[in-house]
């Protein structure tokens, strides 16, 4: 039996972005979701990538996962799979796969811990070869979501909690284990093991890494290009804005500039 372990964030951790999105795109295109709901989940995607989550933002996003999900059939979630994953797997950062495999080589069993579905977690742990998956799990009745959640929300304090419960369960050495996230909601699940590790963290999570000596990764290309970008752009502006006072200045005017003297 593994004396550690190692759990990751999806969101932003694993991936690029959030994984949401994907879900959303494949609902809408099998008729679960308006495009409406995929409009607004994908401008607050961008503003995740951009700015971390927030408890208000997270929990509503699940909220209408929940309510886009009551009444539905679980076997037609499931076969939204193949698409979720069309749009996930692409979105893997390289770097973070070698590291989760790195510790299965070490011996230590890894784990995707995510506010995301149990379903989602579950299949991709298993597409990627890791050893489970840990997610919000919504009520089912007659093989039919009832809308209503069915265990803890895995987010915040929700995944100190679930990660614990895994460790009591498996024997799992927390003090020895590791924790990988981006978000300063995680500081609950970070905190929980003996080695956090902090990866693209927003400004808020930065900060206590930097306090507490913990390691930063970065991979978050989105950002950096959009950063670059905006520079750019304010060059562009600042540069165009130079030389049109500068042709103002040097423009002849008056009756000098009539008379051709000027």
């Amino acid at each position: 039996m593994a004396s550690a372990a190692a759990f990751f964030d999806l969101d932003k951790t694993l991936m690029e972005g959030s994984s949401a999105i994907h879900f959303g795109r494949a609902a809408y295109r099998a008729g679960l979701m308006s495009r409406r709901q995929l409009a607004s989940d994908a401008w607050a995607n961008i503003q995740f990538r951009l700015k971390g989550s927030t408890d208000e933002t997270t929990k509503a996003l699940w909220n209408r996962i929940l309510d886009s999900i009551a009444g539905k059939r679980v076997e037609d979630l499931a076969r939204l799979g193949p698409q979720i994953l069309s749009g996930v797997l692409p979105r893997l950062y390289p770097e973070m796969l070698a590291v989760a495999w790195g510790h299965q080589d070490a011996g230590r069993p890894v784990y995707i811990v995510t506010a995301a579905s149990q379903e989602l977690s579950e299949l991709l742990a298993h597409v990627l070869v890791f050893d489970g998956g840990i997610g919000v799990r919504s009520e089912i009745r007659d093989g039919v979501y009832t809308g209503r959640p069915d265990g803890p929300f895995t987010y915040g304090k929700g995944k100190a909690e679930a990660i614990r419960q895994v460790a009591e369960r498996e024997g799992f050495d927390l003090a020895e284990s590791y924790a990988y996230s981006d978000s300063e909601s995680d500081l609950p699940m970070l905190r929980t093991v003996g080695h956090p590790v902090v990866v693209n963290p927003d400004d808020a999570l930065r900060r206590v890494a930097r306090e507490e000596g913990w390691e930063i990764m970065l991979f978050d290309r989105l950002r950096r290009r959009l950063r670059i970008a905006s520079l750019a752009g304010a060059a562009g502006l600042l540069a165009a804005g130079t030389g049109f006072a500068a042709a103002r200045m040097t423009r002849p005017t008056g009756l000098r500039a009539r008379l051709g003297l000027a």
